[in-house]
């Protein structure tokens, strides 16, 4: 069994391992180009909008306040809709709104990037492979007789032989570490991106959820304690401390 995979591996050459990485590295910058696109498309001013929805939600400026967002085009804006979209739910409504409209987000911007991350792992082990194909090769060849030259001059020339095989056989490994290296440092970059987009969301979000708590406690209704008695009968019903302060 041991022989026939050789042969198989000796036969099939390394050379498509090369080409697997061509592939592979080829997609990844599709991937990249891709994503940069997305994210600046995506991309909000966060210092800037919080100061004006702030402004629009204390004029009670709803409108305005979903035309800021609408035309932002950011991930942030996006979020914060969603949760203006069901303010006059509450505070709470608006809160489970965005917290859907940031997984729809996060979902968006992370697209494709798993194949970066999962190609920035392996390449260097789809490089490895095909050092070790031609490594195999190398000492096959070596170990096959050579017809037609004397036993001094074939051992003269196998290490050469060897040498010059496993040199063009780390040629795998090379390429698989270029590939890998810009990938990692891709994926890295863009998972950075999609957590300061996540976080800027959220702040911007607690600027509406702030102002929806205050109103939400400002229309709250007076308990029993709070309000006026509207008769006497309530009045009388009323523990003595709290009557006497009512009836003052």
């Amino acid at each position: 069994m041991i022989e026939t995979l050789t042969r198989l591996m000796v036969n099939s050459g390394a050379s498509w391992v090369l080409w697997l990485l061509f592939a592979l590295s080829f997609v990844s910058v599709s991937i990249a180009l891709d994503r940069a696109l997305a994210f600046r498309s995506s991309h909000g001013d966060v210092a800037r909008l919080v100061p004006l929805l702030r402004r629009c939600l204390r004029a009670d400026d709803h409108a305005g306040a979903s035309k800021l967002l609408n035309d932002s085009r950011s991930v942030e804006g996006r979020v914060v809709a969603a949760g203006l979209a069901e303010a006059d739910l509450g505070a709470a409504a608006a809160e489970e709104a965005m917290a859907a409209a940031i997984g729809l987000e996060r979902k968006r911007l992370e697209a494709r990037l798993l194949f970066l991350g999962t190609v920035g792992n392996n390449a260097p082990f789809i490089g490895l492979l095909g050092t070790v194909i031609g490594v195999v090769g190398a000492f096959q060849a070596l170990g096959k007789p050579q017809t037609g030259i004397s036993a001094a001059a074939a051992s003269a020339l196998a290490p050469e032989r060897v040498m010059s095989t496993i040199a063009e056989a780390l040629v795998a490994t090379a390429v698989g570490l270029v590939v890998a290296i810009p990938a990692v440092a891709t994926f890295n970059y863009f998972q950075g991106r999609v957590t300061v987009a996540i976080a800027d969301a959220e702040t911007l979000g607690h600027v509406l959820l702030a102002h929806l708590s205050a109103v939400g406690e400002h229309r709250r209704p007076p308990t029993a304690h709070e309000r006026e008695p509207e008769s006497e009968t309530e009045r009388d019903e009323l523990p003595s401390g709290t009557a006497d302060a009512a009836a003052e």
